[in-house]
């Protein structure tokens, strides 16, 4: 199943009870509303498949995984409802990861900025290669990491959230988000990333649904409130991409950009 977008997709693949999600940008793979809205509904409708044992996400082409939100589409922003409205997406793409009775892989070929290293956070294995290195630059937009501050906290905790937050014009190398548990397993190249990932999905797709079910429940104990949390949240970011900061800083990257 092809769900086109303007400039890029959501595509699903099906195979022996695995489902394979992805999406592609050609703006570094980066998250416009559409694809939020295609990964939503791709994501809940794979959940409620009894036919679909595991789901594998992924993103097209070999450089970035995810530059996370689009640029072009903040730029367009024009009141606290439309920017609640846009960082709602990602809210609930992180709900319908974390709702999904199936377990969830999580392939990082590259780079991950944002919203990005919310879905590798959001997802309940992830398997990375050398190279994906992640960064958390919502502060230095003038926004904040707010919507995806409750995945990433829940799977780093605390210290290297804040680490992440403050520093936001840091990359940290993959070997640091495999320390930090971001990622389960960091490989030299493709070829090994992708041999893990079929191996673990062939293995799960084989095990009792629910008693993955059962054990997702448990990982995930303890966030029942975040339709409402993330909503929140989202609210934050709308209401702080208004500022003159943001523009400003919008307005700077699009031209540097550009040139």
């Amino acid at each position: 199943m092809l769900k086109e977008i303007k400039d890029g997709y959501v595509k699903t693949e099906r195979e022996h009870g695995i489902a394979t999600i992805e999406f592609f940008h050609p703006q570094s793979n980066s998250l416009p509303g559409a694809i939020l809205d295609a990964l939503e509904s791709t994501i809940k409708q794979e959940s409620i498949d009894i036919n679909t044992k595991v789901i594998i996400l992924r993103s097209g082409g070999e450089d970035v995984f995810c530059s996370g939100a689009s640029f072009d589409e903040l730029a367009a922003i024009q009141n606290e409802h439309e920017g609640t409205q846009f960082f709602s997406g990602f809210a609930n793409v992180f709900n319908a990861m974390r709702k999904a009775p199936q377990l969830i892989i999580a392939r990082i070929q590259g780079k991950c900025v944002g919203g990005g290293v919310g879905i590798a956070a959001a997802a309940d294995y992830a398997i990375a290669k050398e190279g994906a290195d992640i960064k958390l630059s919502e502060l230095a937009v003038g926004i904040g990491p707010f919507v995806v501050g409750p995945v990433i906290e829940r799977k780093l905790g605390l210290s290297a959230f804040s680490q992440l937050s403050i520093d936001a014009a840091l990359w940290r190398p993959s070997d640091w988000a495999r320390r930090k548990g971001l990622f389960a397993e960091v490989h030299n190249d493709t070829d090994g990333m992708d041999d893990s990932i079929r191996r673990l999905s062939t293995s799960l797709s084989h095990y009792s649904p629910e008693a993955m079910k059962e054990l997702k429940h448990i990982f995930w104990k303890g966030t029942e409130h975040w339709d409402t949390l993330l909503k929140e949240r989202a609210a934050i970011s709308g209401r702080l991409i208004l500022s003159e900061y943001s523009k400003s800083f919008i307005s700077k990257f699009k031209e540097k950009k550009n040139q």
